[in-house]
């Protein structure tokens, strides 16, 4: 332990099954990630708020000192900590964090991103780079120092926040959307390699007003999209009896919906010449098939290779 052993004891606040758990938030002092670590805190978990010093105020307080402090006032346990998930260094330096100051790591939420819009046919370079850079290897380097650190302890749950970009692409946001689509690929290979250690992940995708989206939400559905609507959610994924595990979440205002990544029934190519006529009768039968879900690619070849046999 450090100078930081002083602070008060993890999950001061009311009881309940998260009561003495430490979470990490990245991202967390603004929009969602900043609702995500308050109702955390509220209930009972003690929480390293990150999101990096972009904006300062007079105090030379930046978001996540600001968000701790809220914390703090209604009686919760958190600390501030200011790396950018684009610093190679930043996730260790989280995780060191959590590790010095409580003690121990027993919850991820991965909220830090950027969005810089962009159709796909005037994609730069550096903006492509920044989105990816934030958003997939940021996002990964963490869930990655986190998941080491609960392998090791025999328990954790992660909760990677993507987005329906990543699901169904979305004009305009090329990079993003690219981006989310990863994280949601990579919430799922999380979620099969730390099943048997107890190291649950699964992916949220909400929809929210935030500083990010308010200029893109419709304004007939933009009151009822609170961060805090969603960030139940969260909790509840990070609930130690939770045994959801690979789980695509969409969740918006009081409301969420399950989603799959889904393959439908296998039809046996021709023989001879596909052209386009025949491609498109072919995927129609296989959509007119069963819909099947695999818990990872390898699962799924397995099930096609049945197929071929």
């Amino acid at each position: 332990m450090d100078e930081h052993a002083a602070a008060p004891s993890p999950g001061a606040g009311p009881g309940g099954p998260l009561a003495g758990r430490v979470a990490l938030v990245t991202g967390g002092g603004k929009g969602l990630g900043r609702a995500f670590a308050l109702h955390l805190a509220a209930s009972g978990v003690s929480v390293v708020v990150n999101n990096r010093n972009r904006e300062v105020d007079a105090d030379g307080l930046g978001p996540a000192d600001h968000v701790v402090a809220e914390i703090e006032a209604a009686g919760g346990v958190a600390v501030a900590e200011h790396s950018d998930v684009t610093d190679p260094d930043a996730a260790r330096s989280m995780v060191d964090l959590a590790l010095s100051t409580y003690g121990r790591l027993d919850v991820l939420v991965t909220s830090a991103a950027v969005s810089r819009p962009q159709m796909a046919h005037k994609t730069t370079a550096d903006n492509l780079r920044l989105v990816l850079e934030t958003n997939v290897v940021g996002t990964t380097l963490v869930a990655a120092a986190a998941a080491a650190e609960m392998r090791r302890a025999g328990h954790g749950r992660i909760v990677l926040v993507a987005s329906t970009a990543g699901l169904h692409g979305e004009p305009t946001v090329s990079a993003y959307a690219a981006s989310k689509g990863a994280v949601i690929a990579l919430g799922r290979t999380l979620a099969a390699e730390g099943a048997a250690k107890d190291v649950l992940t699964n992916v949220l995708l909400p929809y929210a007003t935030t500083q990010m989206t308010e200029t893109g939400m419709d304004p007939r559905h933009a009151d009822r999209m609170r961060s805090e609507l969603v960030a139940p959610v969260v909790t509840a994924l990070a609930d130690p009896a939770s045994s959801i595990n690979g789980q695509v979440v969409v969740a918006a205002g009081a409301a969420l919906r399950a989603t799959d990544s889904v393959e439908h029934g296998t039809v046996l190519m021709p023989d001879g010449p596909l052209d386009a006529t025949g491609l498109a009768a072919l995927l129609e039968q296989s959509r007119a098939g069963d819909p099947h879900t695999f818990d990872h690619a390898q699962a799924a070849f397995q099930s096609l290779a049945a197929d071929l046999a």
